[in-house]
């Protein structure tokens, strides 16, 4: 196949008529004298002027670069039909699948279809079954339209009855609420004269008991050396020095107890008849800093001198001096004063 073809160059016409003809014999030559033919243009080029020579150069050059133009056209032209193919070829894949979910959708919606269809049909049968009821309820409700009226005379003939035994009860109401509140007032005035009248005797007796007892007692104390009655309650004070358990033990084996002071009249009385620092029977022995009389309870007021009790922790026990009430080692002797309650 030539590189030339049927190309048109468009230089060529200024060439001369033997140019042209060679050119021509070159272009439609049969590729086996080709070879033949270019060994006669090249003896003739050898007898050819030097103008001739470049002339023939420049249109050699012109018809390679036209040549090779061609290749890259071509090229170019292979390289589109190649893409075009390729994109073709995509968009009818792609045309494919969508098709495909197309026909798969509009499947789909004809089952869709047919359920409503079986739907809408049986909603028509239910819609038929739901009208006989309605007759049928329509025909019920009648009939207790009428049972109603009937009814609702009766109701107001009861009503009229009810009115009237309504306003008779009431009356009788009205009636037993007074006897009874008349009943009641009796029954509390007996009760409250009940009760006052048990109360009176029970103190009757206690008193009698008590006058008894404290006569007795007093009787008994006033025997014993010593002892000073005051409210209630007889004192003793020692007259040796102990210490202070040794004291609490003096006056529990005669039948007492280390003093309570349990007011202010009281702890008077007792700075005015003992007027020497005694022991009484308060102690922070079990716990430090919570003073707890003999009998266990805990001294929540008290009678203490400036500045006391110190707090020292070899100080637990009370005794009280014309100053008030202070704390002291245990160990330490002093006088006490024995308290027995009647």
């Amino acid at each position: 196949m030539s590189y030339y073809g049927d190309i048109n160059i468009p230089f060529t016409h200024g060439m001369d008529r033997e140019d042209e003809e060679e050119m021509n014999i070159n272009a439609n030559a049969d590729p086996i004298n080709s070879f033949e033919v270019t060994t006669e243009t090249e003896n003739s080029k050898r007898h050819q002027t030097p103008q001739h020579t470049e002339m023939t150069c420049v249109k050699i050059r012109i018809s390679r670069a036209a040549a090779v133009c061609l290749v890259l056209l071509c090229f170019l032209l292979l390289t589109a039909v190649i893409v075009l193919g390729v994109y073709i070829h995509t968009k009818s894949t792609n045309y494919t699948e969508e098709k495909n979910q197309l026909l798969t959708k509009i499947t789909n919606i004809a089952g869709e279809k047919d359920q409503l269809l079986t739907k809408i049909t049986n909603i028509a049968g239910e819609k038929d079954q739901l009208l006989t009821k309605i007759t049928n309820i329509a025909g019920e409700k009648d009939q207790l339209l009428t049972k109603n009226t009937n009814l609702t005379e009766e109701r107001g003939q009861l009503l009229t009855n009810i009115t009237n035994l309504t306003e008779e009860r009431d009356q009788l109401l009205t009636n037993n609420i007074n006897l009874t509140e008349e009943r009641d007032q009796l029954l509390t005035n007996i009760t409250n004269l009940t009760e006052e009248r048990d109360i009176l005797s029970s103190n009757n007796s206690d008193l009698i008991k008590q006058r008894n007892q404290l006569n007795q007692e007093k009787n008994e104390l006033l025997k014993m050396d010593g002892w000073v009655y005051y409210q209630y309650s007889f004192y003793l004070i020692s007259s040796e020095k102990r210490s202070w358990t040794e004291s609490r033990r003096y006056c529990t084996e005669r039948g007492a107890d280390l003093i309570i002071i349990n007011n202010k009249a009281e702890q008077d009385f007792i700075k005015k008849i003992f007027c020497s620092e005694v022991w009484i029977g308060l102690t922070d022995s079990d716990v430090e800093g919570s003073w707890k009389w003999v009998d266990g309870s805990t001294q929540t007021s008290g009678f203490w001198a400036s500045e006391e009790p110190g707090g020292h922790r070899r100080e637990n026990c009370a005794l009280t001096r014309e100053s008030g009430w202070a704390d002291y080692p245990c160990n330490d002797k002093f006088k006490c004063i024995c308290e027995k309650s009647i």
